[in-house]
């Protein structure tokens, strides 16, 4: 595999996802709460008059959310029709992974093993491929699939 991938780092961890999966990464406004969303969801806000839903990448993979400072930008995917600005705590930049996502090793946790589709090598390093749909559904998601 020699896919462009977007590097970032959620919690502390080097993180990539497929280029192809990025729509954009924008400057992130405003964000309107929403009653009764899950703490993960950190509202809705708007890009060129469409909104998306805000996603706290540590919240929804079972961290806490005052560990880490969040950048002010976010990265915009699609995943089953319904687009989200995903909140990370950085962006890195956009590099090449080379060769399949091997598994996942132990010492990660069962927030990694949960988002991740494996730990793919890339010119900058080692990082977890992000699964984004099991991201987007947040850390209630393995509980619900028991």
């Amino acid at each position: 595999m020699n896919d462009l991938l977007v590097m970032a780092q959620i919690a502390s961890r080097r993180c990539a996802m497929h280029a192809q999966d990025v729509e954009s990464v924008i400057e992130i406004g405003t964000v309107t709460p929403v009653p009764r969303a899950p703490a993960f969801i950190s509202g809705i806000t708007a890009m060129r008059s469409q909104a998306l839903t805000v996603i706290d990448c540590r919240r929804a993979m079972g961290f806490d959310p005052g560990q880490f400072a969040l950048d002010h930008r976010a990265i915009v995917v699609a995943v089953a029709g319904y687009s989200y600005a995903l909140r990370i705590d950085m962006i890195e930049d956009i590099t090449t992974g080379s060769g399949d996502p091997a598994p996942v090793p132990g010492g990660f946790g069962t927030e990694w093993s949960r988002v991740a589709r494996g730990l793919i090598e890339t010119r900058v390093g080692p990082a977890l491929l992000l699964d984004l749909p099991a991201l987007i559904a947040g850390p209630d998601a393995l509980g619900a699939a028991a």
